[in-house]
Parts: structure tokens; C-alpha cells; sequence
């Protein structure tokens, strides 16, 4: 029998995964806490420690109206370096702000999956992208969509 919510909420969304033959599963986070009965933020805890992509797992969420969590086991074969850049690619879209792009950089350079030259060509990179949107020179989208196309040339070469 498991000792505490936590463990509850991973055992409740293992089970889920299981019974899914093609490995993931798509979850409301209020609906699942409502049905576990804990706090939301106690589902989000479980998934960011648990369901991380070291322990073989892609963890895909939307908040908001029409919400959802999506969970993937990920199979061995796909390189864990690659899914992380496919999960980065998917966080970059008009809205993404100037930060989260320089916390992906620092996290791919502190976990060794670009060199400290690459990573500060990245951050100047897409400051000025930034700041020819600011200037009205430069669309939004058309900034994320350049910034992902230097993700994506990252994916390739690492």
C-alpha cells in the first residue's frame, strides 16, 4: 500500500500509462486531482520528479481552458538528447519571453549538450531577435520561428 499522495498520484498515472498500448496518455490536471483528491499542484510535483525525461518520460502540458497533460514513456531507442530539444521546440512559440529561451540555453550548456561559444552565440542571437521585435522590424512569430530554426540546427549537431 503506498504511504503518501505522491505516491498515490504516480502509481494512479503508471497504471494509466499501462493499459495504454501506445504509451501515453492524456490527463485535465483538475480532473485528476479531483478524482485523487489532492491539490493540483501536488499532481504537478509528481511530475515534474517523477515523470522526468532522465526516468524515461516526455511531459507535455497546456494550461488553461482546454488544458491538458500529456504523458509519454519514451522508448530506449530514442536518444534522450533529442527528445529533450524536441520538448524545448515545443515550448518556443510568440509568446515564449526572452528568459525561458536563456534557461533552455543554460540548461543545454550546465548538461553539456552544447559548448559555452555556442551558447553565447545563441543568447546574443536571440537578444537581437528580440529587440528587432521591440523595434516593430520583426513579428513575433517570425522570432520564434527563427529561434527555433537555431534549436533545431542545435538537435542536429549534438
Amino acid at each position: 500500500m503506498t504511504n503518501n499522495k505522491a505516491d498515490v498520484i504516480e502509481d494512479y498515472i503508471r497504471k494509466r500509462l499501462a493499459q495504454n498500448a501506445d504509451n501515453q496518455i492524456e490527463l485535465k490536471r483538475t480532473a485528476l486531482a479531483d478524482e485523487i483528491s489532492c491539490a493540483p499542484s501536488q499532481i504537478s510535483y509528481v511530475l515534474s520528479t517523477r515523470f522526468t525525461t532522465e526516468r524515461g518520460f516526455a511531459v507535455e502540458s497546456r494550461r488553461g481552458l482546454g488544458g491538458y497533460i500529456r504523458i509519454t514513456v519514451v522508448p530506449a531507442e530514442i536518444d534522450q538528447k533529442q527528445m529533450i530539444y524536441r520538448n524545448m521546440l515545443e515550448e518556443i512559440d510568440s509568446t515564449t519571453p526572452f528568459n525561458a529561451i536563456k534557461s533552455m540555453i543554460d540548461f543545454l550548456l550546465q548538461n553539456g549538450l552544447i559548448t559555452r561559444r555556442e551558447a553565447e552565440l545563441v543568447v546574443q542571437m536571440s537578444a537581437n531577435l528580440y529587440k528587432s521585435e521591440e523595434s516593430n522590424k520583426l513579428e513575433a512569430s517570425e522570432r520564434a520561428k527563427l529561434i527555433r530554426s537555431i534549436f533545431l540546427t542545435l538537435a542536429k549537431i549534438t
